[in-house]
């Protein structure tokens, strides 16, 4: 690390100290020029890969825009608060855990929508509705029946 006084770019560490938190490092350090000391920290750094629209444009994923979607989806619905923030914690662990630089946004809607299942129904299909654009009733009854156990799916009578 370069020293911030005289710029030279070897240094020695002092000494280390783990933060009360746990979740930084304290090094004391000494510039091996000027003999001058200061003290850096480190933290780990985790990045959210890039969201890949379907315009092929890319954005930087905001977990705002997450809790967005779910909040709209859930309006008026009787989930508790700390379900849905689970939820939301599953889906950026989920996001996280790919690894990858880029995600397609629809990888992100499809997770939405698995969470939404699990939590309400109603809540699914307002999801689903927008998410997949539906464009007449057969939608939504094609989605509620696909929610459905297939012993209790209705038969289509044309």
């Amino acid at each position: 690390m370069k020293c911030p006084f005289c710029k030279h770019p070897e240094t020695q560490v002092v000494d280390t100290r783990l933060s009360e938190e746990g979740d930084s490092i304290r090094r004391r350090r000494r510039c091996l020029s000027c003999d001058k000391r200061f003290t850096t920290h480190e933290m780990v750094e985790l990045r959210m890969p890039q969201v890949v629209k379907q315009n092929g444009m890319r954005s930087e994923f905001d977990d705002e825009r997450l809790r967005n979607s779910f909040t709209r989806a859930l309006h008026k619905r009787p989930v508790p608060t700390d379900l849905v923030e689970a939820a939301i914690e599953h889906v950026t662990q989920k996001i996280f855990a790919f690894g990858e630089r880029e995600i397609p946004s629809r990888q992100i809607g499809e997770l939405v929508m698995k969470e939404l299942l699990k939590l309400d129904k109603v809540a699914y299909i307002r999801f689903a509705s927008v998410y997949k654009s539906f464009q007449d009733v057969d939608d939504f009854t094609d989605a509620v029946d696909a929610m459905r156990k297939p012993s209790q799916r209705r038969r289509k009578t044309d």
